[in-house]
Parts: structure tokens; C-alpha cells; sequence
């Protein structure tokens, strides 16, 4: 990235210092990057039609055109090119060690990529020197184990990397493309890999030779060949694709059998799907005992307590909520009548007391008087929230509304460690068991959209699917649709809606990023859905990420590549960070960052609950405090042991020693499945739960889950049609604009602006004021008069209130972000300017801040807007 090449080249240090690397603004095309007077100048080199690259140049200038980069290199060492300086000092990638899921130990290192790579992750043959051969002297000498399969694979590549590459390299110059070398070293390295299948698939062909019935042939000549046939490459692919075919179909075939088997016996076996689909029920009274007391509310706004006749402070009562009928009854303490009935519609406004987490106080309106309000304290803070949700449901389902102002999301996330699930998930759906929980008045009311994300989930994806829908039937009484699924390998993510929330959902992306072994196995990695509702973006994300203590950078960087590489939400965003590109991402899985304390002590802390002990060393949250990992990410309070390593099986005992054929691996107990999000500034998402089961115990991962309120956007139809006067438009104005930004370039820059609101994107001029006063930042500026004026689509007050503004500051020569950014319209209506200030990210790292003064103006006429339900 431009970040990282920027620090390998400051660390260099030297005038002329140099390398090249992907652009990030031109897919297929490089990134020269060139260290002088402690500045980084980049230049673009671009493909022709013809593949040809050329050095980007002024207009006028006749461009010089290479075949190779190495060709395009050595020239420009040459003095005189255009450059600042010429080209002197190549500089290297660093080297990294390999995860523990290469099976290297910790002082391998892996082979340093050369200064150049393509854009597809192929290496260029570095400069040749003075006649050298391309490719010569690349890569270091190994010294490989001979006692390890590993090794010996290693040591086949590293023979050919050394001394054969050349020779494939020679034959391809004279016309020869079959690379007789590297085929014959890859048979020799994947021998081990044929007894290995070879022995799997006699196994899994006898197992469902079992189920086959009787009549059905079979090709014993075919087994034979498999067996004997000479190891080359297409063989090989041939047994995998049988492995993964009979895997496929043998659990299909076995369950043939045993319902034939059971069919042709008259057995009575169980089944879910034979059970009659259950009835939605109305919504059950529910009850509260709680203290109340009377307040009311002056003509000035101002809050002043009630002269207390019948009620006094701590006078007892029971809250009746009737979600159907729409009312709240207050019933004192052994009367049998309401003392007062309070109806939805009357319902002013629900007051949460931060001082005391169960405290509420509810706003109302009655006929004899205005205003009025009451407090209630309940019996604990869960109790509360469940209060304040049925409320909110209740209000929900008698709004004259078309469109919801509110949803409820559920996330859930559960490695499932290779076993089946239970008969049940129902403590996981309706998010029961230990940490935040759901009351039991609201666990199971119906979420509008669960998000549910596994790891090491050994289903089949349809039969994953399937039984997530009979399970939220058999609780909910609701057949969810589907909006997406997305798998990888044994990563997977479902996300499921409401029947009547089917049309509103638009725009379903998905998208998948593998982190394994050289980032090129599913076994690691991330799956992702992005979708609108209504006019609202969501993102999601499960991964799996880099196992280990010791292996905290490795999966910094495994979230580094995930949220460069996840291609989700609007094209037109695509050069924006992918945080920044939704309303609402909620980032989830087995991110396996673990705690660093002795095990003893951590066992210790648990016993005695003493949560806040491990959280201060908790790897996740000792990686954010540093800007590593998840800026400017939200997570619900964690107040549920570590859920992981359990001993299958149970929940009492923690299994924190995993013996392998190497020696005794120390796993010790840590929160590595997590739940966290993001949003846009300005909106409205409130964590009400977030725990973790205690009944599941198939898996060494207890399920964690979390509940969210958010609010959503409909899309908007103006009771009017806009104008075409100029004074009938909306407007945004920018007086100025300050931005610093971490780099060592000198690149003039412009701002790209984006939104939704907008019919196009729309850029500014060149700065107008640029200074490097602090070494390794640029601080530039911009006027009015270089600023452009933007004119949203719609006029509306109510529109404009839930819009949101992209900014991106780019380099006008490479076209390449150094920053973006995310500001709220809202607080800028009005008619004086008002400052905005916030941070800039790219790729996930924080690169600047950004400050300002704008105003959003909107028509008199269009000033009107409606209040929401949150």
C-alpha cells in the first residue's frame, strides 16, 4: 500500500531509494515510488493496449514505452529521465515469519518478495545487473528438515526456486512455454500428497459402497487405476475432485438408506418436518413489579416533583404492558383495578436515568393535564431494557407508518468446531445464557434480520440454511426468508429477514477473502454480505482469523487484508474504506486474539468473575488502544466468561492444553469470538444484549450473540416536486477546508465528494495552501473559491437530516487517497456555517484529520419534518 511503501522508504533514508508497487487508483497499473530530500514523489505507470508501460506524463511529453518493468527500471536509472533522481537504491518488502498455520516454526522465514509485484501477486524479476540473468540469486538458500513432510516440500521448491526456475526461464525465451521444470517439481513434491488421498479415498469409497444398493455397479478397474496410475498433476487433481465429490454426496446417500431402511420396516423415527408448523400467537400481557413515584412537568419544560397524597416514594406498583391493544396500565400494590391506564398514542418520550441503570421515567400526555411523568425504578437494569423494548414494539406496531423507522438486527457468531450442532439452538436464537441477556418478557420477540456467521461449520450449506429457518420457525413461528449466503470453505454467513421485509431489501452483495497459507486457503479468511434497506446500508462480516498468543501481528494483518480485498456495497465507493461505506457494519467471528496472562492467573480471575482484570490484557483490546485494528469500532460490554477452549462436552472446565505431535500447546482461556460495528455519525444503533450461550457444548467455542436497534431511512417521497428555481434548491457551502494527512509527498491534491444525495460525485480544485512544517505530515488547505457548491437532489428538511458526505482527498497526480472521511448533514443545516472535525482512514489505518466550516441551506418552504420513533 502506499502507507507501508511511504515507511519502507523513509526507513531507508537515502535520495534515490525506490520501489514499485500496486496502484491503488488504476486496476493492472504500478506505483512508482521515489525517495528525495525526504520527500516521496510517486508516479504512475500505466499499461498500454498492447501491454506496453509507459511512465504517466505531462501532457505534450512523448511517454517512453517498455515491454517489462525491469526494462522501464533500468532505464530510468539513467540520469535525466524526468524523475527528481534517478533510480539508485532498490528497497524490499520486509521480511515476515510464517503463521502457525504453515506448520514452520517460529524461525522460518518466509521468502522477502522482491521490490516490484504485479498486480496479480506475481513477482517481476528484479533489475538485472551489469548482464545478469533475470531471476538470478532471488531467493535466499533453505536449509530444510529432511524429517518433515513440510520440509521436504519446502525443499523441492526452494531446489527449483535456486536452479531451475532459470532453465524454464531460457526455454520460455525460445518459445517453450510448457515449464517442463516446475512440472516435474511439483510431482516430485506432492508424491506424499497421492498415499495420503490415496489411503482417504479407499476409506470413503468402502464407507459408501455400504449404502449402495445392491444393484448398483460399481468400477473396481477404476479404483484400481486410481491406486496404481503414475503420480502426475492431472491425476492428482482427478482424486481431489473425487475426494470432494464423494464427501459431497455421502451423507445425502446415507440418509437415502436409513429413510429406505426405515420406510421399508414401518420404524417411528422422529421427525421435525412431520411436526405441524406452529401458529403465531398474539403477544402475552406482560408484568413489572416496580417502585414509582409522580412527577410533573411546568410550563417551562422544567421537571419539579408532584405533591405525594396516595403514592409515595417508594410506593409499590405493577406496569401492565399490552403490546396489542397498545397500553400501559399502572396498577398500585394490592389494589385489583389500574389506578391509570396509559395508551400508546400518549406516550411522549421514555427518559433512561444514566445514575441508576434501572431507573426510567415516562412522559405522557392526559386529557386533565398536559406533561405529566412518572419515574420507575425496576427490580435491575435488564428489566429495564426489557421494558423500554416493548415499549418501542408496541409503538412500532401501531404507527400509522408505511415504512419502519426502526428495525431489530441479531448477530450471532459460533465456531462450531468441526461437530455437528445440538437438536436445539434456542438459548443461541433468542440470545439466553450468560453476559447482557435478553429478559425472558422479550427473548423471544422476532428480530427483523439475523446475521449468523460460523466458523469450522462442517454442514452442508443447504443444510446449514435449512435448519436455521426450522429452528427460528419452531421458536418464532415465522418462516424467515433468505437474503444471502456466503461460504468459504467452513466460514460461513447466513443472513435471514422477515417475509414482509423482503421487498425492502435491494443491492445484496456478497463477497469472500481467503487469509490461509500465503493467502491462498479458505481455511482462514472472512465472508461478507452487504445489502440496502430501504434507503439504509448494511455490511457484515464473519471471519476467521490467525490462531496463536504469539500471532497477534498476524492477525492485525489478516484484518488488513480483509478490509482491503472484501468487494462489497456500492461500486462508486469502492475507493473508500470499506468502514466508511455503510451506514451500519457489524464485524463479527473468531478473531482468536487471546489474553496475555499466565494461565493459572486467568483461570483465577474467572472463578472470582474478575472480568476487569483479563479485559486490560486482553489482545483485541490492547490492539485497538494502539490504532492497530478496528478504529473507531463499538463494542457491547463484555460481562460473560471467555469462550474459549471448553472442554467439549461441558461448560465447567476450560481444556487449555492441546497436545500435538511437536509437543504441549498452551491455549488459554480467551474471548476470541467477538462481536463489533461501526456506523455512520448521527445515526441510531443501540446495543440491548450481548452474551453467550452456556447449554451449547458440542464445540471448545461457547455461541456469543448480540441484539441491536437501529434505525433505518425509507426511501424518500417529497410531498411536493422540487423546483427548478434556483431558491427552490437545497445547497451545500464550504468556506474552507484544513486538512493534515500522514505522508511524505508533496503531491498537490484535490477532495473528491460523494453521496447519495447527489446526482454524481463531485471533486474540488487544487489545494490552496500546502505546508510540511512537522516531518512526515502534509498540511494543505483549501478556499472558498476552490471549493465546490453541491446541489442535492431533494430540498427536504427531512431528507437532508438522514444524508451523509464522503470525502476523499486525493493526489492529483496519482489519483491515489490519502484519506477519507464521513461527515453528518444534519448538525450543518442551518443558515449559518457551522465547523465540522474528524478523523481520516485509509484501509483501515487512521492517516490524517480533516476540519472545516459548511452549511447545508435549505427552502423555507421545504423546513417541515417529522419526529422518529427512536
Amino acid at each position: 500500500s502506499r502507507v507501508v511503501a511511504e515507511e519502507l522508504l523513509a526507513k531507508a533514508g537515502r535520495d534515490g531509494c525506490f520501489l514499485v508497487r500496486d496502484s491503488e487508483s488504476v486496476s493492472g497499473a504500478y506505483a512508482l515510488c521515489l525517495l528525495f530530500q525526504r520527500h516521496v514523489h510517486t508516479y504512475r505507470i500505466l499499461p498500454d493496449d498492447e501491454g506496453l508501460l509507459s511512465v504517466q506524463t505531462i501532457q505534450g511529453i512523448q511517454a517512453k514505452c517498455f515491454r517489462t518493468l525491469p526494462d522501464l527500471i533500468s532505464a530510468y536509472q539513467q540520469p535525466n529521465n524526468g524523475l527528481v533522481t534517478p533510480l539508485l537504491y532498490p528497497v524490499h518488502r520486509a521480511r515476515q515469519t510464517a503463521d502457525e498455520d504453515s506448520g514452520a516454526g517460529p524461525q522460518q522465514v518466509m521468502c522477502p518478495c522482491p521490490p516490484w509485484v504485479g498486480p496479480m501477486g506475481w513477482a517481476q524479476p528484479p533489475l538485472p545487473r551489469h548482464g545478469g540473468i533475470p531471476g538470478k540469486g532471488i531467493f535466499p538458500k533453505m536449509s530444510p528438515c529432511p524429517c518433515s513432510p513440510a520440509s521436504d516440500f519446502m525443499g523441492f521448491m526452494a531446489e527449483y526456486l535456486n536452479h531451475h526456475l532459470q532453465l524454464d526461464l531460457e526455454a520460455l525465451r525460445h518459445g517453450h512455454p510448457q515449464l517442463r521444470h516446475l512440472s516435474t517439481a511439483l510431482v516430485t513434491a506432492c508424491r506424499p500428497l497421492h498415499r495420503q488421498i490415496d489411503f482417504t479415498l479407499a476409506g470413503l469409497e468402502t464407507l459408501a459402497r455400504v449404502f449402495d444398493p445392491p444393484m448398483s455397479p460399481r468400477s473396481l478397474a477404476r479404483e484400481q487405476s486410481l491406486l496404481t496410475s503414475d503420480p502426475d498433476l492431472e491425476l492428482l487433481l482427478n482424486k481431489i475432485s473425487t475426494v470432494n465429490n464423494l464427501l459431497a454426496s455421502l451423507e445425502k446417500k446415507v440418509l437415502k438408506s436409513l429413510q429406505e431402511t426405515v420406510a421399508r420396516h414401518n420404524l417411528a423415527l422422529p421427525s421435525v418436518t412431520a411436526a405441524p408448523p406452529p401458529t403465531a400467537k398474539p403477544m402475552a400481557v406482560q408484568s413489572f413489579e416496580v417502585r414509582a413515584g409522580c412527577h410533573g412537568v411546568g410550563p417551562t419544560g422544567e421537571p419539579h416533583t408532584c405533591a405525594q397524597v396516595k403514592m409515595g416514594k417508594s410506593q409499590r406498583a405493577t406496569l401492565m404492558v399490552d403490546v396489542e391493544s397498545g397500553t400501559v396500565a399502572i396498577t398500585k400494590r394490592g389494589s385489583g383495578s389500574p389506578e391509570e391506564t396509559i395508551p400508546q398514542d400518549k406516550i411522549v418520550q421514555l427518559i433512561k436515568y444514566q445514575s441508576v441503570q434501572s431507573k426510567v421515567r415516562l412522559m405522557y400526555d392526559r386529557e386533565s393535564q398536559k406533561n405529566l411523568s412518572r419515574d420507575f425504578i425496576f427490580p435491575s437494569a435488564r428489566k429495564r431494557e426489557a421494558f423500554c423494548q416493548l415499549l418501542q414494539l408496541m409503538k412500532i406496531q401501531h404507527s400509522n407508518l408505511d415504512e419502519p423507522d426502526i428495525i431489530s438486527v441479531y448477530v450471532g457468531t459460533w465456531n462450531m468446531g468441526s461437530t455437528p450442532p445440538p437438536r436445539s439452538l434456542a438459548s443461541w436464537l433468542t440470545s439466553r445464557g450468560l453476559g447482557c441477556t435478553q429478559d425472558e418478557t422479550t427473548a423471544c420477540i422476532p428480530h427483523d434480520i439475523y446475521v449468523i456467521g460460523t466458523q469450522e461449520n462442517s454442514l452442508g450449506d443447504r443444510e446449514w440454511v435449512e435448519f436455521l429457518r426450522a429452528s427460528l420457525k419452531t421458536l418464532m413461528a415465522i418462516d424467515y426468508r433468505v437474503v444471502a449466503l456466503q461460504c468459504l470453505w467452513s466460514i460461513k454467513i447466513v443472513v435471514l429477514v422477515k417475509p414482509e421485509h423482503e421487498r425492502r431489501i435491494s443491492h445484496v452483495h456478497t463477497s469472500s477473502v481467503k487469509t490461509g497459507i500465503a493467502n491462498t486457503l479458505g481455511n482462514k479468511g472472512a465472508v461478507g454480505v452487504s445489502f440496502l434497506f430501504n434507503g439504509t446500508s448494511f455490511g457484515f462480516v464473519n471471519c476467521h482469523l490467525a490462531s496463536g498468543s504469539e500471532k497477534t501481528h498476524r492477525r492485525n494483518q489478516n484484518y488488513s487484508d480483509i478490509l482491503r480485498s472484501l468487494v462489497l456495497g456500492d461500486k462508486r465507493l469502492s475507493t473508500f474504506d470499506l468502514t466508511l461505506r455503510f451506514t451500519h457494519l457489524f464485524w463479527f467471528g473468531d478473531l482468536n486474539y487471546r489474553l496475555d496472562m499466565d494461565v493459572q492467573d486467568i483461570l483465577a480471575h474467572i472463578t472470582k468473575k474478575e472480568f476487569e482484570a483479563l479485559l486490560a490484557v486482553d489482545q483485541l483490546n490492547l490492539e485497538r488502544e494502539k490504532n492497530k485494528v478496528f478504529l473507531r469500532f463499538s463494542e457491547g460490554d463484555i460481562s460473560f466468561p471467555p469462550t474459549y477452549r471448553y472442554e467439549r462436552g461441558s461448560r465447567d472446565t476450560y481444556m487449555w492444553q492441546k497436545f500435538k505431535p511437536t509437543g504441549v500447546r498452551i491455549n488459554v482461556p480467551s474471548w476470541c469470538d467477538r462481536i463489533l460495528w461501526k456506523s455512520h455519525p448521527e445515526t441510531h444503533v443501540a446495543c440491548n444484549s450481548y452474551g453467550c450461550t452456556d447449554d451449547i457444548v458440542t464445540s471448545d467455542h461457547s455461541p456469543v450473540f448480540a441484539t441491536f436497534e437501529v434505525g433505518v431511512t425509507s426511501q424518500f417521497v417529497p410531498k411536493k416536486a422540487p423546483g427548478s428555481d434556483p431558491k427552490a434548491l437545497a445547497c451545500i457551502e464550504w468556506e474552507s477546508i484544513e486538512v493534515i494527512v500522514k505522508t511524505a509527498s508533496r503531491s498537490k491534491c484535490y477532495i473528491e465528494f460523494h453521496s447519495y444525495c447527489l446526482e454524481e460525485a463531485q471533486r474540488s480544485g487544487e489545494n490552496t495552501s500546502q505546508s510540511c512544517d512537522i516531518p512526515g505530515f502534509l498540511k494543505l488547505g483549501w478556499s472558498a473559491k476552490n471549493l465546490p457548491m453541491l446541489n442535492p437532489i431533494l430540498p427536504d428538511l427531512e431528507y437532508l437530516g438522514d444524508q451523509h458526505l464522503l470525502l476523499s482527498i486525493k493526489g492529483v497526480e496519482s489519483c491515489e487517497s490519502y484519506g477519507e472521511c464521513c461527515i453528518a448533514m444534519r448538525s450543518m443545516i442551518g443558515s449559518m456555517a457551522q465547523q465540522f472535525e474528524t478523523f481520516l482512514f485509509h484501509r483501515g489505518e487512521e492517516t490524517g484529520s480533516i476540519r472545516g466550516w459548511m452549511k447545508v441551506r435549505v427552502p423555507k418552504d421545504r423546513r417541515s419534518t417529522r419526529e422518529r420513533l427512536y
